[in-house]
């Protein structure tokens, strides 16, 4: 509900709503100690006995919790007044003598016994229904459970009673109608004899021989106006209720409600708000708010009203003197009956029949009146009204909603997987970057080593240089001392010769011409010596002589060209780069004698461990040796390989390391047996896995079925890798199986860590 609805008595239940109706029933503190004022005073018992007899009274005074509650907060000496109170009330009369007085009240035989008129007496049956009423309020509970027990069906009775005076209230009112709107008619016409008929022959029509014998019944018996008994007995009924079990009886008797219902006809305002009430209160109680719409379809059949509720209405919206009381009462009953229904449909059924009878557009004027407690019922009825169009429109409303909702949750299942695929990506590219960064790193290594070697290198060859013009400053010496030798050998004048540093300082030596070209491999160094170097261009001093003949060598860095060698099978290539012969002094194969070798080393057999395909030579010609290089070529027909070269090499290097048989290898894999397939192995295997492509390839080779025997040993290898179903997951678990002690060795020393970690967060001071 859009506001809380302002309503008599409490939802939660029946018990609490009988304690609510009437306030009577808790006497008055202060009227309590002036009665014990008036009257001797007992001491007061000790505070154990105090609470035991103020308990008690609180229970036959049969009060609900809230109000029970509020009187045991009062202090020693007010529960002692109350309970001296109590004590001191004694009963007027016992139960049955007001049952009696009602019975005889509804036996039409007692007019006509003087004997029961006499035992009725002097009082009239409002004032025995008054006595009744006060009895049932201040009496203790037990007195009200006797009125009500199946013996004396208390409550049977006065609903009996109260059935009767409403049909003598409602024959009073028809008779009161029918003479009003005889004398209307008499006065709006001319002819006042036809006038005066028509009324008398009106109200001979309701004047029954059933009304004249109630009438002297009532005449007889003393009893009073029906619409002051009618007014009494609901206040009976109101006494009755407020208790549990009285409210109980009330709400299980349907011809008890019924009658309340009707007495809504009772022309005083004030009898009409007690009964909406006791109507209201009913309502809030579970099951209650059937049993009121049931009584206002018996009300609208005894009364042969139109629409249910139109006589309540008419009350409400046509009043003749306004009783505030009765609109704020009516008002709330229309809340409660409208409002406390769960079911949407329902409740909307009861707004539309209230609607009809104009409710609406008369709360609209009378919202603004200047009672406070009518405003709040007016407010808190036109806040929950169900507007249906609003409804529907709100309906459409979420309708569009929730497909512009659905429209959204695609849009966004759609951008999260498209944000998981960028995720993906980028996490790739990530792996692809921190890949590349390691290899830079790696190569970034690479190329501090080579710095270092390079450093090193230059150091060495500073040191080299360094001592090679120690060692020409040495020589330069020795020289001049033999120039000087020389000179006085040959007795030559002294300063014809220009000593060598001063000769370094004024002229400068051409270099020497190049050697000439060396001889074939095969032949030896031998025949005339070269010619002598020329003579130094100098004009102080003469050249010195040439060495004597047979002693010229060979300049050192001069290398012998290698003969190539062609080989029978194809062999695996380095990743280098071929030496040219000026650069190859200062390295191994500087003085490397490769015929040396040749008879050294069995090539014919290094051959056949290294070879990964023939070269084209016949292979039924016998090749001696590598020596025989320049025989005739005779042309073999070529194995062909659906591998790459660079794969089929790769295949060639890792067949060599498993050196085991074929079937040897796929029955380890499918046996996932470590053992005779070493971990090694596995990992060559890892990758020797073919891919999709080459297997591809296979399976069209052999189904075009081709000979395999034309095939390479690897392609057959690989060929037969093919068929073993699920290869890179057997490898997998078989790599991981025998790295597995391995990989827990190196997470060990971290899950100590951890370990350690946690201990210390655990033992901690600030964490304590």
């Amino acid at each position: 509900m859009k506001g809380s609805l302002v309503i008599m008595g409490n939802a939660e239940s029946g018990n609490n709503n009988a304690g609510n109706l009437c306030s009577a029933a808790t006497p008055s503190p202060s009227s309590s100690s002036a009665n014990a004022n008036r009257a001797t005073k007992l001491p007061m018992p000790d505070s154990n006995e105090l609470e035991k007899r103020f308990t008690k009274v609180l229970h036959s005074m049969d009060l609900p919790p809230d109000k029970a509650k509020l009187l045991k907060q009062y202090d020693d000496e007010k529960k002692w007044d109350l309970i001296c109170d109590q004590e001191r009330v004694q009963a007027k009369e016992l139960p049955l003598f007001y049952i009696n007085k009602l019975k005889m009240y509804l036996d039409p035989k007692a007019s006509r016994s003087s004997r029961k008129r006499k035992m009725m007496g002097d009082s009239t049956s409002t004032q025995v229904l008054r006595d009744l009423e006060i009895s049932l309020r201040t009496n203790h509970i037990e007195w009200v459970r006797e009125f009500l027990n199946k013996e004396n069906q208390g409550l049977d009775i006065l609903i009996d009673y109260l059935a009767f005076r409403q049909v003598v209230m409602r024959q009073e009112q028809i008779i009161s109608k029918s003479l009003q709107r005889s004398i209307d008619n008499m006065t709006a016409m001319t002819n006042g004899t036809i006038s005066v008929r028509s009324t008398s022959r009106a109200v001979l029509e309701v004047d029954t021989m059933r009304m004249r014998r109630a009438s002297k019944h009532i005449h007889k018996l003393n009893m009073g106006e029906a619409k002051d008994d009618i007014h009494v007995s609901i206040m009976c009924l109101r006494a009755i209720m407020n208790n549990k079990h009285g409210f109980n009886m009330v709400f299980e008797h349907t011809e008890a409600i019924n009658c309340i219902a009707l007495s809504l006809n009772h022309k005083r305002l004030r009898t009409k708000a007690l009964v909406l009430e006791l109507l209201a209160a009913i309502c809030l109680v579970k099951g209650g708010h059937e049993i009121i719409l049931n009584a206002f379809n018996n009300f609208k059949e005894v009364c042969s009203e139109t629409n249910r509720f139109e006589t309540l209405m008419g009350y409400f919206m046509n009043y003749e003197v306004f009783d505030i009381d009765f609109m704020v009462a009516c008002m709330q009953f229309i809340n409660i009956v409208v409002h406390s229904v769960e079911d949407m449909n329902f409740r909307v059924h009861l707004q539309y029949e209230f609607t009809q009878l104009g409710l609406d557009e008369y709360l609209e004027r009378f919202r603004y009146t200047e009672s406070e407690e009518l405003r709040v019922q007016i407010s808190a009825y036109l806040d929950n009204v169900f507007d249906v169009a609003a409804l529907m429109e709100d309906s459409e409303t979420k309708s569009a909603a929730l497909e512009n909702v659905a429209d959204l949750e695609e849009q966004l299942s759609h951008a999260h997987d498209h944000m998981q695929d960028l995720e993906n990506e980028f996490m790739a590219r990530i792996v692809e970057l921190e890949n590349h960064m390691h290899d830079l790193a790696a190569e970034r290594d690479e190329l501090k080593e080579m710095h270092r070697v390079v450093n090193d290198e230059y150091d060495t060859l500073k040191k080299r240089v360094n001592e090679t013009e120690e060692e020409s400053r040495h020589r330069e010496s020795l020289l001049e001392n033999k120039i000087q030798e020389l000179e006085k050998l040959s007795q030559l004048p002294k300063g014809s010769l220009v000593p060598l540093r001063s000769l370094s300082s004024t002229a400068v030596c051409p270099p020497p011409p190049p050697p000439p070209p060396l001889p074939s491999s095969s032949q030896k160094i031998s025949g005339p010596p070269a010619p002598p170097p020329p003579p130094l261009m100098g004009r102080q001093f003469a050249a010195p002589p040439p060495p004597p003949p047979g002693m010229l060598t060979v300049p050192s860095d001069v290398m012998t060209i290698k003969r190539r060698v062609q080989t029978k099978y194809k062999l695996p290539t380095l990743n280098w780069i071929a030496l040219k012969p000026n650069q190859v002094k200062g390295t191994v194969f500087h003085e490397l004698d490769d015929d040396k070798l040749f008879h050294i080393i069995d090539f014919i057999k290094f051959e056949e461990e290294f070879k990964i395909g023939h070269v084209g030579a016949n292979p039924d010609v016998d090749y001696e040796s590598l020596h025989s290089f320049g025989s005739k070529r005779f042309k073999k027909p070529e194995l062909v390989s659906l591998l790459e070269h660079n794969r089929l090499r790769n295949m060639a290097i890792s067949r060599r390391k498993m050196d085991l048989p074929i079937d040897v290898v796929l029955r380890s894999v499918n046996n996932l047996d470590l053992k005779t397939l070493p971990l090694e192995h596995v990992e060559v295997l890892l990758r020797m896995v073919p891919s999709e492509q080459e297997t591809k390839l296979y399976r069209e080779y052999e189904r075009e079925r081709k000979s395999l025997d034309v095939l390479t040993d690897e392609d057959k290898f690989l060929f037969q890798l093919c068929k073993v179903e699920r290869l890179s997951p057997k490898l997998n678990i078989m790599s991981y199986m025998g790295n597995f002690f391995e990989n827990i060795q190196l997470i060990m020393p971290q899950v100590h860590a951890i370990i350690a970690a946690s201990r210390s967060i655990k033992n901690s001071q600030k964490n304590s």
